[in-house]
């Protein structure tokens, strides 16, 4: 006869968890919290920023006057933050919000339309799996990033999309603000030139600058003092996706890249 329940025999024990790990999980959750909370303040501080006259005049007029096919919505026309995952370890630096493209929405590299290059960049992540979606149409759309951040070297619309070099200089204390709240990134993707040499030259000013400095190109590697890998990739801008001289697989190449890094770090 059996003495034992051959059920409760399979029945498995619960975890006896120990108040050091009590102690650890609540000590990263302060921490997850912590750096949510500083990266909402960074945020503010870029929404309500007025340090560029021309770019906040050009951005408010653009909203004021609108595009025939957006004259129904309610332009953002306010410098515009990152959007991401506040623990990403993946930091993607582009450009500047485009006149009817974030500077409408209030969200990079969204809303630009159809094809633009906010879907050209979304669908790499998507396919990478940083990304929940392969378009970004509007801010209310459900697109999650995994732990990837978008940001910007400059953060107004700028006329022709040709920032001045004080204007880049003069944003990139909103740069450096967002990474330092941003404490897991290891990988950074520079989407173009001007994303490229601005996040070198926030580099310098912190110091010490990396030597020899890296030269930009698409798909170029550079392991910096700062810890942080620096991959180059070409601007998803129509001008470059629509010609051939970004294509997806090159985007991919990118994206597969950062993957292995992160991999690696």
């Amino acid at each position: 006869m059996q003495t034992g329940c051959a059920h409760g025999a399979r029945q498995r024990l619960p975890r006896v968890v120990s108040d050091h790990d009590d102690h650890r999980r609540s000590r990263r959750a302060r921490g997850a919290q912590q750096t949510a909370k500083s990266l909402l303040t960074v945020q503010q501080a870029i929404i309500t920023c007025e340090r560029c006259p021309r770019l906040r005049e050009y951005c408010q007029r653009i909203g004021r006057e609108k595009r025939r096919a957006f004259r129904d919505d309610t332009y953002w026309a306010r410098p515009v933050p990152g959007f991401g995952d506040p623990h990403a370890r993946l930091l993607i630096v582009g450009l500047a919000p485009a006149a009817h493209g974030a500077n409408r929405t209030g969200r990079v590299f969204t809303g630009d339309g159809v094809g633009g290059s906010g879907d050209f960049l979304m669908s790499a992540l998507h396919r990478a799996g940083f990304s929940n979606l392969p378009t970004s149409h509007h801010a209310g759309d459900g697109l999650k990033l995994a732990d990837a951040f978008i940001a910007a070297a400059v953060r107004c619309a700028p006329p022709d999309n040709k920032p001045t070099p004080g204007e880049i200089s003069g944003c990139l204390a909103h740069l450096q603000a967002e990474i330092d709240a941003l404490p897991r990134v290891r990988v950074v993707v520079a989407l173009g030139r001007i994303g490229f040499d601005a996040y070198l030259q926030m580099l310098k000013r912190r110091g010490p600058a990396p030597r020899p400095r890296p030269r930009f190109a698409h798909g170029s590697i550079a392991l910096l003092p700062n810890g942080h890998t620096l991959i180059g990739c070409y601007h998803p801008s129509r001008q470059n996706t629509n010609t051939g001289k970004l294509t997806s697989r090159m985007m991919d190449a990118v994206f597969g890249a950062a993957s292995r890094a992160l991999k690696s770090s």
